[in-house]
């Protein structure tokens, strides 16, 4: 009898100390760019679900909180306030976007919140603070893997469709700099965010005649105008930064896909950031993940090495290409 109180206890005594783990995460479920947003959130929830079923870490179950930000900036930056100060989140996870993530910076820093794998290669928002750690390699490791391919058949004329702002920019400065070496300037498109991609846009690509276009943009404008250079009797190759999404580019310019990498990259940082919440303990706090996640040193995903240290939260350079066949599956 004393045995089994005192195995009663023990019991008692863990489920004292054992709770929900919160972790943040805003992304667009509705208007553009749901696609992305939800095949993020749905590859971190399967991991979760996985890691709650054996036991959870450390004896804590973990929850993901994914908020609605409908692609929009400044919602996305009162996401973030409702998740870090009124839902108490240990981490904000698996943003969309640097333009998403932006905006959140300031609380991350002042809140000291490790900001997790946001989906995005961009510099930006490597440059913002101490709690900023990705998973992904850079969009210019993306750009100079994709142009190493195209020059070694000598292509060399490049028009690129990027963004009007800042990000978009930097990308297009990238192959520009790229480029250089063979003595070639590459052709701009800029385009607006969340807006219609105009007919001017399509007549400036087919007046170009570029030997390839290169797309930086988000999977809706890049399928637009895919179809309409299609409709026009151009085919150009087309290649594109990750960014795009590959299963949304596919789904958005008609064709099928059963793969779907977005949330296959999403299970892998989810899985990543649940080791560092082990090595936080068995109470962890905003402190102990930053500092569990920068203790990781070599990891293996399951195939993805990523590296974390005090010094570098820049976790992943892997770059590899893949082509979407025409009936919409994705081949190396």
């Amino acid at each position: 009898m004393k045995n089994i109180f005192f195995v009663i206890a023990l019991l008692l005594a863990g489920s004292a100390t054992a709770r929900e783990i919160v972790i943040g995460q805003s992304t667009p479920l509705t208007g553009s760019n749901s696609e992305l947003g939800k095949d993020i959130r749905d590859g971190a929830l399967a991991y979760f679900h996985k890691v709650n079923a054996a036991g959870g870490v450390n004896g804590n179950t973990l929850k993901l909180l994914t908020l609605d930000d409908k692609n929009d900036p400044k919602v996305a930056a009162e996401n973030a306030r409702q998740l870090v100060v009124e839902q108490s989140a240990l981490a904000l996870f698996g943003y969309a976007s640097s333009t998403l993530s932006l905006p959140s910076m300031p609380l991350v820093r002042e809140k000291g919140v490790p900001f997790f794998a946001p989906f995005t290669g961009a510099d930006a928002i490597r440059q913002q603070n101490d709690y900023v750690f990705t998973v992904r390699a850079t969009y210019a490791d993306e750009i100079e893997k994709i142009l190493s391919y195209w020059t070694t058949f000598g292509v060399t004329k490049a028009l690129v469709i990027h963004y009007d702002d800042a990000v978009g920019k930097q990308n297009y400065q990238t192959v520009a700099s790229y480029l250089q070496r063979f003595d070639k300037q590459p052709i701009s498109l800029s385009i607006k965010r969340n807006a219609e991609v105009p007919d001017a846009a399509i007549k400036t690509i087919i007046a170009a005649d570029p030997q390839v276009v290169l797309v930086t943009t988000l999977y809706s404008p890049a399928a637009d105008i895919i179809k309409r250079l299609k409709r026009a009797g151009k085919n150009y190759p087309i290649s594109s930064l990750s960014f795009v999404g590959a299963t949304q580019l596919a789904k958005a310019a008609g064709m099928t896909q059963a793969m779907t990498p977005t949330s296959l990259e999403s299970c892998f940082a989810a899985k990543v950031l649940v080791e560092g919440i082990r090595k936080a303990g068995k109470e962890p706090s905003r402190e102990s993940l930053k500092k569990g996640l920068e203790d990781l040193g070599r990891y293996d995903a399951g195939g993805l090495d990523v590296t974390f240290s005090p010094s570098s939260h820049y976790g992943g350079r892997f770059v590899d290409l893949a082509v979407i066949t025409a009936n919409g599956d994705l081949r190396n």
